[in-house]
């Protein structure tokens, strides 16, 4: 902890005067650390930043780590939005996820969050989980639901390589179909609006004015600083990474190494993160804000790419606006892909 302040602290010294409208406290598992240690931590990002008086402060949390008296002193210690990884309300998918919490965790744990005080609770949802059925999932969704959290983020498993999963030559038997996959994924959205939820990206659902603003900031470009062990930053068209490794985070003096060290943004990787990133968003991209930021509209970089993707029924067009279809969220990295600038 002790070293994660010191590198809040370099950076505020580094960028003074520097104005925060988000905090994002994830992790690991940050809902491990008592209220003391927060508030503590809270204080020194104010000391060091201008932290604005509305800002958004989320915090990670496992529902099997928490507390009404440990919730009650996040609130107090400033945070104002709770962020849950319930994944699922199945129990047979929760153990084969290997998550430490149960469904009862979850339940007792969100019960707890509202009775300290939060009115902004957003709740992590996993479509594609190993032995999970269609049933399963709309009931993992309607229950969700019906507890009224302000925000739901549905994620689809992604098997990565070197983990547990990607060695289980029994996963594929027990993985939902291709089409399954794509049925959960439809059900998601269909679902969610029967209980007053709006799709505002590709994988998030939230109640009208509770859209998670840190993330919005990460799709619309807008410069971010990640601190502590392996954290992602992009700042002055630069991105760049702390180091993974634990030893030399400790031992690190020079928390501005790898900004310092960074190589800025080409052109042409900017044009394509902002094409990336923003159509992520169901609202899409703007062409008069690709205009300001690049110089050239976007027809003249991308002309045939959007003709064959509308064509495709991969986009639609409005004046001044291009964002992706429903068919075009189901094939996004196909879709996306098609951005690239040749090198």
């Amino acid at each position: 902890m002790a070293q994660l302040e010191s590198e809040i602290r370099a950076w505020g010294e580094s960028l003074p005067g520097r104005k925060i409208s988000t905090v994002f406290i994830g992790g690991g598992t940050p809902s491990l650390l008592n209220a003391g240690q927060i508030r503590h931590l809270m204080q020194t990002v104010r000391d060091s930043f201008q932290v604005e008086k509305k800002a958004e402060i989320t915090m990670e949390a496992n529902p099997g780590t928490v507390s009404f008296d440990r919730l009650k002193g996040y609130l107090e210690a400033g945070v104002s939005r709770l962020s849950f990884g319930l994944q699922s309300m199945q129990e047979e998918e929760l153990q084969y996820l290997g998550r430490i919490h149960s469904r009862e965790d979850f339940l007792s744990g969100f019960e707890a969050a509202r009775a300290a005080g939060f009115q902004n609770i957003s709740v992590d949802l996993m479509s594609g989980i190993p032995k999970q059925t269609m049933e399963s999932f709309e009931d993992t969704l309607r229950k969700t639901a019906k507890l009224g959290p302000e925000h739901i983020s549905a994620y689809s498993l992604i098997i990565e390589d070197g983990t547990p999963f990607a060695e289980d030559e029994n996963l594929e038997e027990l993985l939902p179909s291709e089409e399954d996959d794509v049925r959960m994924y439809e059900m998601t959205e269909k679902i969610l609006e029967e209980y007053g939820y709006h799709k505002y990206e590709i994988s998030n659902y939230s109640k009208p004015g509770y859209e998670c603003r840190h993330n919005l900031g990460y799709w619309s470009r807008i410069p971010y600083l990640g601190v502590g062990l392996n954290a992602a930053s992009y700042l002055e068209e630069k991105r760049f990474q702390q180091t993974e490794s634990m030893k030399e985070y400790l031992d690190q003096k020079n928390f501005l190494r790898y900004f310092e060290e960074a190589r800025p943004l080409s052109w042409e990787e900017q044009v394509e993160e902002f094409m990336f990133l923003g159509l992520r968003r169901t609202a899409g991209v703007k062409e008069t804000e690709f205009e300001e930021c690049f110089g050239r509209s976007m027809e003249s970089v991308y002309g045939p790419v959007i003709e064959k993707a509308e064509k495709g029924g991969w986009i639609k067009r409005n004046p001044d606006q291009i964002a992706l279809t429903q068919q075009g969220i189901l094939f996004s990295n196909q879709v996306l892909s098609e951005f690239l600038l040749s090198e």
